[in-house]
């Protein structure tokens, strides 16, 4: 893992790390962008277990802060605001066409994989710039801004204030559900091309399990090709360490038949 600085469209500095394969000439390799979540987190130098998985398997591996990310500085916290699905995504885009020129990417073979907000972004990847990933995986992540905030526990809807609230909208203003709508992936799955994987504990009260049965639903009726898996026994995150082993063999083999890699065959 390699920490890089990436430059956006406007300037930005994007903060970021690339891992990448033991024994393999680094250029032109089918490349994972793995976003964090939060979006009020960060990616930092040390241990990843799915980046190392990922590697192993012969992949690149890009994690950005984009902005929006914590520990990077106010200036670049607060450039998050209103922006998701908009410049927030476009610095992931910006770090595959950097990945891309600087050649350690092949431009046919992005894949973009997540969980909560990685998860939104991985969805608003295969929608909003369907020509840039040739497969998707969505753990966990809303499809619906207006339906995930609404469906929030009563007891957590008070700490939205200064994050959700602030940065995406308020569901019960007009005019911001309207903005809220045309941020989600649910509003644009008619452009979905690409392969997308979705995961979902059935238990999880923060993203419930109706954002992922809709996006599914939405686009199995399309004939777009979606691998769902869902667990019973999970909530947001899985914590059980035999649904992540099922969650990362199912990744590792969707990436494989979509990216090249070489997965487990066990």
């Amino acid at each position: 893992m390699t920490p890089v600085t990436i430059t956006a469209r406007d300037g930005l500095s994007l903060p970021s790390y690339l891992t990448l394969p033991v024994g393999v000439e680094p250029a032109g390799l089918p490349l994972v962008l793995l976003v964090h979540g939060g979006p009020w987190s960060r990616d930092s130098w040390g241990f990843n277990p799915a980046a190392q998985l990922l590697a192993n398997r012969g992949y690149a591996v890009l994690q950005v802060n984009f902005r929006g990310s914590t520990g990077c500085g106010k200036d670049h916290l607060e450039a998050g605001i209103g922006e998701l699905a908009g410049k927030m995504h476009e610095d992931l885009i910006d770090a595959v066409d950097w990945a891309v020129k600087e050649g350690y990417a092949d431009r046919g073979r992005v894949a973009i994989f997540g969980g909560s907000y990685g998860g939104y972004a991985a969805l608003v990847g295969v929608t909003f710039t369907p020509g840039v990933f040739a497969a998707a995986i969505d753990f966990y992540g809303p499809s619906n801004l207006v339906s995930f905030l609404r469906t929030v526990p009563e007891f957590a809807k008070p700490l939205l204030v200064n994050n959700w609230y602030l940065y995406a909208g308020h569901p019960d203003d007009t005019e911001q559900e309207a903005d809220l709508r045309a941020r989600s992936p649910i509003s644009r799955v008619d452009r979905v091309r690409a392969p997308l994987m979705v995961v979902q504990g059935a238990n999880d009260v923060r993203v419930v399990k109706a954002e992922s049965d809709q996006i599914v639903d939405a686009l199995r009726a399309r004939g777009v090709e979606v691998e769902y898996l869902v667990k019973d026994n999970e909530g947001h995150g899985f914590v059980n360490p035999e649904n992540n082993i099922d969650m990362f063999r199912a990744a590792d083999r969707f990436l494989g038949r979509h990216l090249g890699g070489r997965p487990d065959t066990q």
